[in-house]
């Protein structure tokens, strides 16, 4: 059986989902779950709950739950790189790729990335594209930015330079 908390964020409203033993989602603010769950106060849920408000006021810089993404066997791949990724520095497609086993397979982690089912949990908002980027993200550019300011990354880039005209 499968459970929900929502928890009220600095970001907006953010929905948790686990089953009995792992942490299978969370659903940020505008997002609606793939599925209905049953609202629950498990002890897991709160522990996550918890951990996440801690992460926004600053007081945590990893999480230590269980957790468990539905995905391919490359897509977990992904996932488990994305959480190797340290508080308060960002790695690029690329780079997520490359420690994949697949040098030349940024759009493939870039997909991963847009279906991992626990964003911030697991750190999806920390992988940029190449030279500083940010790319995307499902909640939304503003939200990858305060997510990253929030852990002290202040160098990205949300545009292409432009070239000057003389």
């Amino acid at each position: 059986m499968k459970y929900s908390l929502s928890v009220d964020s600095p970001i907006g409203k953010i929905t948790l989902t686990a089953d009995d033993h792992a942490v299978t989602g969370v659903t940020l603010p505008g997002e609606g779950p793939e599925e209905p769950f049953a609202e629950k106060r498990t002890s897991l849920l709160v522990k996550a709950a918890g951990q996440l408000l801690e992460y926004f006021r600053g007081e945590r810089k990893k999480f230590d739950l269980p957790l468990n993404p539905a995905g391919t066997a490359f897509q977990r791949k992904v996932w488990r790189e994305l959480e190797r990724i340290p508080f308060g520095t960002v790695a690029t497609y690329g780079e997520i790729a490359s420690r994949t086993g697949r040098p030349k397979g940024a759009r493939a982690v870039g997909q991963a990335n847009h279906r991992n089912p626990i964003p911030i949990l697991i750190p999806c908002h920390r992988v940029v594209a190449a030279g500083g980027m940010l790319g995307g993200y499902g909640g939304g550019t503003a939200l990858k930015i305060r997510l990253l300011e929030l852990e002290g990354v202040r160098t990205l880039r949300t545009e292409k330079a432009k070239t000057r005209k003389k």
